[in-house]
């Protein structure tokens, strides 16, 4: 089973007038430094506010265009023809993938799997990091969120305990989902981050002692991964999935985790 949204992508194309427009690769340009404040501010807000608020719909089927989503969303209240200009070449990455959708595949396998990750006071007005993760259900795509932290962090363990904590959250609400629908999940779950520091502290206790602002989510995590609900494990950065969520990539890189989401070509996939 594929969903997908290519009809409204077709709509955002034609009422942005970018159908005739050169397409690109990625949400983002690489090396983009986004700020409060930068260039000519937008006389209407109105198509900006727009705009966003269809990115935002579309990303319930489109886990690609998060990141980019939530960087133009903290710009709504005041958005500049720069910002303006982003939300644009978002749309002709749309372009090139109207046709994107996430695939379910028909299997028996109810294996949960998680990845997490951080960006450690990415936010250049706050220095807050962001949170983002992926679950699995089987090779399925089931579950994902990025999302700004709430506190600013001294160190980029710290953002991704946090981070787990999130998705540990997410873990026991769908595994508990799964159970009333009497699908039996095997335990523990495969955590994946790539942060060795964050995993020190999951398996040493006595480092709990330094990292006492971080409490709850040390408690959570650690206490599920006790009583064997969670097994996490180290992934190497260049293999983390969740850096489309967390890090601009350039085209090759994107491209290639992304082919890791299952979101394919509706038409390719139908040849």
């Amino acid at each position: 089973m594929i969903i997908t949204q290519s009809k409204y992508v077709k709509d955002i194309l034609t009422d942005t007038g970018i159908t005739q427009s050169k397409a690109t690769n990625t949400p983002l340009p690489v090396g983009l430094k986004l700020r409060a404040g930068s260039g000519e501010q937008l006389q209407k807000l109105e198509p900006y506010r727009r705009l966003l608020g269809r990115f935002l719909y579309l990303g319930f089927t489109r886990p690609d265009i998060c990141h980019a989503t939530q960087q133009l969303s903290q710009y709504m209240q005041q958005p500049s023809k720069d910002h303006w200009d982003v939300a644009l070449h978002l749309v002709r990455y749309l372009k090139v993938t109207a046709n994107g959708g996430l695939h379910f595949n028909s299997t028996d396998c109810f294996n949960l799997e998680a990845l997490c990750d951080a960006d450690w006071a990415t936010c250049k007005e706050t220095r807050r990091s962001l949170t983002g993760y992926y679950i699995f259900l089987g090779k399925s795509l089931v579950s994902w969120k990025i999302k700004k932290q709430t506190t600013v962090l001294k160190s980029s363990a710290e953002a991704e305990y946090r981070s787990m904590g999130s998705t540990t959250c997410e873990l026991l609400w769908i595994h508990s989902l799964l159970k009333d629908l009497e699908i039996n999940v095997p335990t523990p779950i495969p955590f994946y981050c790539d942060n060795q520091a964050t995993l020190y502290i999951t398996a040493n206790p006595v480092f709990h002692e330094r990292t006492k602002h971080i409490e709850i989510d040390c408690h959570l995590v650690r206490d599920k991964y006790k009583e064997g609900f969670i097994d996490p494990k180290h992934i190497a950065s260049k293999d983390q999935l969740v850096n489309i969520f967390t890090k601009i990539l350039p085209g090759p890189k994107f491209m290639f985790l992304v082919s890791k989401l299952n979101l394919v070509n509706i038409r390719r996939s139908s040849a």
